[in-house]
């Protein structure tokens, strides 16, 4: 019944996704993220500080939620000058609240690093896909990522089902195996050069996205991995139950969080 649900709960909304991704405007785009965002957030921040509503924790949930806000609102703007800002303005935020809060919490810098590497890790790595919307050609690129993701996810899955033996991180999720691992590497070089050629109809093209779908792939089972072992070290099963089938909105982009900056060096550096 979980696998039925995975597979409806990304019919409903793949297609939802791609018109946005198509026939939106780059404002509608960042809103869709900018939700994506604040959800991931939000989840991550139950993750690291577990159920805690004190008024420290929710202090620091403000702070995060507008950075996040504004991260995204930036790239809207091109502006790599006003993301840095940004990311200034959160640090200059959180000094305050470190000498506001020191006396009476000693602990208060395990609070803010948790925030930083949250910040870090979401807003700003989702903020790099408008940037690379507004590539040549970045819709298709988002897409493309998109099935290259799904393509490590869905082969690491089945061939880990079938012909998984070799754990390959027991410590933190003891399904995935190495085996599993191999299958989603494969299955993302060879769908990201299938869709890759029948996107932009160009073979030598196609041919250079095979190391970068590798590395994508890479990327994105280390994120998956990364955000398994948050879980396993706070006890929580799934970071959320937004997307049925799935858990949390976090649980469905674990691995695309680290894959968007791998993507976006691939093209603007090698390609």
């Amino acid at each position: 019944m979980q696998h039925i649900k995975r597979w409806v709960t990304a019919l409903v909304l793949t297609p939802i996704l791609l018109w946005i991704l198509i026939k939106g405007n780059i404002l509608l785009v960042a809103v869709m993220i900018s939700v994506v965002a604040i959800f991931s957030m939000r989840e991550y921040l139950r993750i690291v500080f577990g159920n805690d509503e004190d008024p420290i924790s929710n202090t620091i949930k403000i702070i995060s939620y507008t950075i996040s806000m504004a991260l995204i609102i930036s790239a809207c703007l091109g502006s790599w000058e006003i993301v840095f800002l940004i990311m200034a303005m959160n640090l200059m935020a959180l000094s305050i609240f470190v000498l506001a809060r020191f006396k009476t919490n000693p602990d208060i810098f395990d609070h803010i690093s948790k925030q930083v590497l949250g910040i870090v890790y979401i807003p700003v790595s989702l903020s790099l896909l408008i940037f690379i919307k507004q590539l040549d050609s970045g819709t298709w690129w988002i897409i493309w990522l998109l099935i290259v993701i799904f393509a490590n996810d869905t082969g690491a899955f089945y061939s880990g089902t079938f012909f998984g033996k070799k754990k390959l991180a027991p410590n933190i999720s003891p399904n995935k195996t190495i085996e599993g691992s191999i299958g989603g590497i494969t299955a993302s070089m060879v769908i990201g050069f299938i869709f890759c050629y029948l996107f932009f109809n160009d073979f030598s093209l196609a041919f250079l996205t095979i190391p970068g779908a590798f590395m994508l792939a890479i990327s994105g089972q280390i994120g998956d991995l990364f955000e398994s072992a948050m879980k396993r070290a706070s006890s929580i099963k799934d970071s959320g139950s937004i997307l049925p089938g799935h858990g949390g909105m976090l649980d469905r982009i674990d691995g695309l969080l680290l894959s968007i900056p791998v993507l976006y060096v691939y093209l603007v550096f090698i390609l």
